[in-house]
Parts: C-alpha cells; structure tokens; sequence
C-alpha cells in the first residue's frame, strides 16, 4: 500500500531554534493518528511544514507522491485550523456562505458557486446535521455550532486527508462528543485519512488507531496495542498511565 504523506530525516528551526528533530514516519490510507505532545513540543509546526506553510531546514516530504511545493492536488487535503478566534464574530456571513469557500478555495477562476456546488453543500450540511442553521450568521452560534461549520468547510471537497489541529477545544462534552462521533464516521466508513493534533493523550485513543507522540524529536508512533506494550513508554508514564491511555483494557 503507498503511503498518502512520507516524511524523512525532517529538521526545523526557528532562526536557531531547533524546533524538530530527525522526524520520519509514514502515512496510510485509513489511518486515524493522533498527534500529541506537550504545549511547544512542534505538533502545530510539523503540520504547517506538511501543508507547505513552513519550509523545512533538511529532510524531505511526500504527499501524494510529491512535494507539497509542487503539489496541485490540494482538493485532496482539508485543514481545520486551531484558532478559529481568529473569524470575525461581526462579519455577516451565513453558514452556507462560510461553508462554501471550502469550494472556492479549491476552484480556479471563474471562482463562482453553482448548482450542483449548492447541491454539494446541502449534503454536508444534512451529514453533520446542521441544515437548521444554513441562513444563520456564524458569529452568532455557538462553539460547537461553529466547530462543525468549519469542519463542514474542510471536508466540502471530500478530501481523501483531512488534518485537524486541537479542534475540541473549547466544547462542552456533549458537543465534544458529537464531534468526534462526526469524525469516527468519516473514518470508518467514508475511508477518511485523518491526523489530529491534540493536548489530551488520555482522550484521543478512544477513536485514533495510531498515536504520534513528539517532543521535538519522535518519541512513539505505532498502534495503541504497541503504545500498551512498550516498555519505553512505561517507563516515560508509568504502567497505569500507559494503560489509562491506550484504551486497550475497558
């Protein structure tokens, strides 16, 4: 099986801040990895390197068999970024509108909506169950409102890679867990390849079958059934905690 995204020996500074370290691991079809580290530990920074956001200082990135410079197949990623603080709560968009630049944002011009991109939006919006709020303004929802308008934005192309970065900050439980319920789907049964950076390595293998844990460097990546075994890790964390974390033993 090719791997989707393929990362070597990649290095990253910050002027002469070494931020990562000899990262190399491999990306499936299906997979469903959570990356986790602590706060500066370069999760945010690794995925801006992937999205070519960021260049790296040596190592080399394939995704889809190319190099994210020379990439032109980027309907096939969808990005959810993690500070959606940063839309303007007052700008007078509707959900179909925000919804919608999913769609622009991968067409070349004319960059127009048309019939069959409206048709596209509403199957989104009754997939994630939020039809009700199609002629809502978004500044005027709530957190997990918004939280799935823009993963409906991320996912409007049907990308085959959709990277999340910490998008369950913020939500109430209930909301958190429709969320990831939304993205177990897509997984499961829409074959969605999903990395998900998160702070909270005690929730994520409840739904991720593999775990990228980096400081800087890689510290673990592998399944959850290796998470459990290694004796490394149990030594990092301690046996209960291990267990705790890799959800192998409900």
């Amino acid at each position: 099986m090719n791997s989707i995204l393929s990362i070597s020996n990649l290095n990253f500074k910050y002027n002469a801040v070494e931020v990562l370290k000899d990262i190399s691991f491999d990306v499936y079809p299906g997979d469903y990895i959570g990356l986790v580290g602590n706060n500066g530990s370069g999760k945010t920074t690794l995925v801006k390197v992937i999205l070519g956001l960021l260049k790296p200082y040596t190592g080399s990135i394939s995704l889809f068999g190319q190099v994210p410079e020379q990439f032109h197949g980027w309907d096939k990623v969808g990005y959810m970024p993690q500070n959606l603080s940063l839309f303007n709560p007052i700008f007078p968009a509707t959900v179909e509108e925000v919804i919608s630049l999913g769609i622009l944002s991968k067409k070349r011009f004319p960059k127009r909506i048309n019939g069959r991109d409206k048709k596209t939006v509403n199957e989104v919006l009754d997939r994630l169950e939020i039809t009700n709020l199609k002629y809502q303004l978004v500044g005027n929802l709530s957190g997990g409102q918004q939280q799935r308008i823009f993963l409906a934005q991320a996912i409007i192309t049907k990308p085959e890679l959709l990277i999340l970065d910490e998008p369950g900050n913020s939500l109430d439980p209930a909301a958190n867990e429709r969320f990831f319920s939304i993205l177990d789907d897509m997984n499961k049964n829409h074959k969605t390849t999903i990395i998900l950076i998160t702070h909270d390595i005690g929730q994520i293998g409840e739904y991720a079958n593999k775990l990228l844990y980096i400081n800087q460097k890689i510290i673990f990546y592998g399944s959850f059934v290796d998470f459990c075994k290694s004796p490394e890790i149990s030594k990092l964390f301690g046996v209960n905690t291990q267990h705790i974390i890799c959800h192998q033993h409900n």
